[in-house]
């Protein structure tokens, strides 16, 4: 069983959490918190797997209560529950950064009970799962040698994928990336509309490179990184000899949207071989059919490894299926990428 305790100040929210996390044969709520203060003591008391923690709260809101807790208990999986409002984006993306393993927004008002039940389940629980996994040691689960050889040509973009834990990574990466980097980047993190746009702010404030969420008809250009909106696609095509960015409201990949498999896929048609590909911490796979599409190409493949990673769902995939040139731990990546490209 997985044990988790639910922090947050409306009884109503702890009982819709608690009831939605109780459907799972493999969930435990083993106890409730109504502010940071109790959570901190229950978790004492109780030593959960993982911790659920609003961030809008009396006596200790959930930043105060994220800050003690990754001091006292640096790798419990803490999920922040958010309100999908600008203030909420931008006290989530500081949770982010203060050590938060995830999080997921709150159903609006407005939702009925059984959706908002739905709702929590499906983001909740599997994270949770993946959160508090254990660490598989199997040789099954180990990185294969990559099985094609990139192409000798000088990649001419760099893509980047990532889910659980890349907005702290992706931060890292791009902070060590110089100016005049003489490639554009493009990102996929999976985040909902309006997250995005204010990540890519957060990003712009840390990083030497330019940064911004993508529009429609964009040209990627040298030293600028276009972040995929929330909640749209983000895909290339080139025309007369000119890429520009689409952005695409079709269904969901991989039950995600923004997804890494469509900017890759699409990637692999316009920039063929010349292209490098970065697969950073996440839950699921997504990533692993455009990295397979990419590799065919001749284009170089690098993922996070295992130690690193918040989640080694998406790089672990790429990495197993013997697609990575590069496993490289989160420190060793924007060296190898400044090599790579310059």
């Amino acid at each position: 069983m997985i044990r988790v305790l639910v922090v947050d100040d409306s009884a109503l929210v702890r009982r819709l959490v608690t009831t939605s996390l109780g459907l799972d044969p493999e969930v435990e709520v083993v106890g409730i918190a109504e502010n940071g203060q109790v959570a901190l003591e229950r978790i004492e008391a109780l030593q959960p797997d993982a911790v659920t923690l609003d961030i809008e709260m009396p006596v200790l809101d959930g930043l105060g209560a994220l800050a003690e807790i990754r001091r006292r208990h640096p790798r419990l999986p803490v999920i922040m529950f958010s309100t999908l409002t600008e203030k909420g984006a931008t006290k989530t993306l500081e949770a982010l950064s203060l050590g938060a393993s995830d999080f997921v927004t709150k159903p609006s008002n407005t939702t009925s009970m059984e959706a908002s039940m739905t709702s929590v389940r499906e983001q909740l629980i599997p994270k949770i799962k993946a959160l508090t996994a254990v660490r598989r040691l199997a040789a099954a689960a180990a990185p294969r040698v990559a099985v094609s050889k990139p192409t000798t040509v000088r990649p001419e973009v760099l893509l980047v994928g990532c889910s659980t834990g890349g907005p702290d990574a992706l931060s890292r990466v791009l902070e060590d990336l110089p100016a005049a980097l003489p490639v554009p980047v493009l990102v996929v993190q999976h985040m909902p509309p309006l997250f995005t746009a204010m990540f890519a702010e957060r990003l712009d404030r840390v990083s030497p490179l330019s940064v911004r969420e993508a529009t429609d008809g964009d040209v990627p250009r040298a030293g600028e990184v276009l972040v995929a909106p929330g909640g749209l696609h983000l895909r290339v095509t080139r025309s007369a000899g000119m890429v520009r960015a689409v952005l695409d409201d079709g269904p969901a990949e991989n039950f995600c949207k923004p997804a890494v498999d469509t900017l890759f896929r699409s990637a692999a048609e316009v920039y063929g071989g010349a292209a490098a590909a970065l697969i950073l911490t996440g839950m699921g796979q997504d990533g692993l059919v455009g990295c397979q599409l990419l590799a065919g190409k001749g284009a170089r493949i690098l993922v996070q490894d295992e130690a690193t990673s918040v989640v080694w769902g998406m790089p672990g995939a790429v990495a197993t299926a013997g697609l990575a040139h590069d496993v490289l731990p989160l420190e060793s990546i924007a060296g190898k990428l400044v090599g790579l490209l310059t």
